[in-house]
């Protein structure tokens, strides 16, 4: 079981990045990925999750309205996009893969998250 999350760059404040996560060795279908980030001192935090169908997504209230999880169950990947980036958004971004299957996400539940990937640095400059 494998994750690598990738997509991670420079990006001038108010600028944009598309993360990607693609699993291999497993299945994804039955998996909520889930997002989380940590910033240099500080711990890891949760910035969004989504159902193994697609129809149910969680964020964080840092990134609501300027984040957007999707997936592509065919393309084993998933996505973070990204918008109106801030300074305070810089960190290394982690996916992660819940193999419960929760059908609606209600929280970023992180002790379910068994499967991690390498993490991808993004860097917002102001």
């Amino acid at each position: 079981v494998q994750l690598q999350a990738s997509g991670g760059g420079l990006v001038q404040a108010g600028g944009s990045l598309r993360l990607s996560c693609e699993a291999s060795g497993f299945t994804t279908d039955y998996y909520a990925v889930g997002w989380f980030r940590q910033a240099p001192g500080k711990e890891r935090e949760g910035v969004s999750v989504i159902s193994s169908s697609g129809e149910s997504t969680y964020y964080s209230d840092s990134v609501k309205g300027r984040f957007l999880v999707s997936r592509d169950n065919l393309k084993k990947t998933a996505y973070l996009e990204m918008s109106n980036l801030k300074p305070e958004d810089t960190a290394i971004y982690y996916c992660a893969a819940n193999p419960y299957n929760p059908k609606f996400i209600t929280g970023f539940h992180t002790a379910s998250f068994l499967f991690w990937g390498q993490g991808t640095l993004v860097t917002v400059s102001s």
